[in-house]
């Protein structure tokens, strides 16, 4: 029987948007609560993480892991949109760029950072979405965000405006801009022509299903969605006994053994399953969110 509560990774494929994914497996999986955590442009593919049934509650895990990506920068040429998918609005000749010089200005754009988000993205300003404005060709102030880039290399390839990155970013930040950028600092502009995340936190894109094999992983038995307790591997986590597993379902303060450096710990019965999200309070923790107790089929 199919796990309705769960952790799932997909392998998203270019020309579809993150809310298209998430439609699709609705549809296979016949379970409505679907939710996604960190969303890819439609030309981006790879990894997209999923939360299905009780488990959307903790999508916020999920959102707030720091994200690898690789890709293509074509140098050159600027779009509206920062990415092959938009229309080109400025060109530029490339000068002459090694190896180094190209790494050498990407290392400067290491550490913490503040980037001011597209126009053309999924953001709301007073209510309505950036890229809805963009095509009306209105363009509002947006406000700037913190990120955080932690890794950032490139490689030459046999086209000299062509270049080849892997990046390491934190949650928020618009690949495609810190590629503009890198092309504006090296003298010329640029737009994305790849984009593909090949993780977020823990989970890697060589776990993730296709959509076909998600398919096919169903048609013939085998549940592919993972136990609850995928979300947080990450966090602390302390092992609650039956007594304690009642008291945390009726919302009561426990006692613990044992001590934790965190404030918010992941609770897990005997039997290894994820029962909640414990935040100290004083001496003691209270529930701070609290799963569904399922059927044993969709337990973990």
């Amino acid at each position: 029987m199919t796990t309705t509560n769960g952790l799932l990774l997909i392998d998203k494929p270019a020309g579809l948007t993150s809310h298209d994914v998430v439609a699709r497996v609705r549809q296979v999986l016949h379970e409505k609560k679907i939710g996604h955590a960190g969303t890819l442009d439609p030309m981006a593919t790879g990894l997209l993480v999923l939360a299905v049934g009780p488990s959307t509650r903790l999508l916020r895990f999920a959102q707030s892991e720091v994200k690898r990506y690789g890709g293509t920068v074509a140098l050159g040429a600027a779009t509206d949109s920062l990415d092959a998918d938009g229309t080109v609005v400025a060109e530029m000749a490339v000068p002459a760029l090694t190896i180094d010089v190209v790494q050498r200005v990407a290392q400067s754009m290491l550490g913490a950072q503040h980037q001011t988000p597209p126009m053309v993205s999924a953001l709301k300003v007073g209510g309505r979405r950036l890229h809805e404005l963009a095509r009306q060709g209105i363009e509002v102030e947006r406000e700037p965000r913190e990120i955080n880039i932690t890794h950032f290399q490139v490689a030459a390839t046999a086209d000299r405006t062509t270049w080849d990155f892997e990046v390491e970013c934190s949650v928020g930040t618009y690949v495609r801009v810190l590629l503009s950028d890198l092309a504006e600092r090296l003298g010329t502009c640029g737009h994305l022509v790849a984009l593909r995340r090949i993780s977020s936190g823990s989970h890697h894109v060589d776990d993730a299903l296709t959509l076909d094999e998600l398919s096919a992983r169903l048609a013939s038995g085998d549940s592919p969605v993972r136990a609850p307790r995928g979300f947080v591997e990450h966090l602390e986590h302390a092992e609650v006994g039956e007594d304690a597993e009642r008291r945390m379902r009726m919302g009561q303060v426990l006692s613990l053994e044992g001590t934790f450096r965190s404030d918010e710990i992941a609770a897990v019965n005997l039997r290894g399953e994820l029962v909640g999200i414990l935040r100290r309070r004083g001496d003691q923790w209270k529930p701070e969110l609290v799963l569904a107790d399922r059927p044993a089929h969709g337990r973990g």
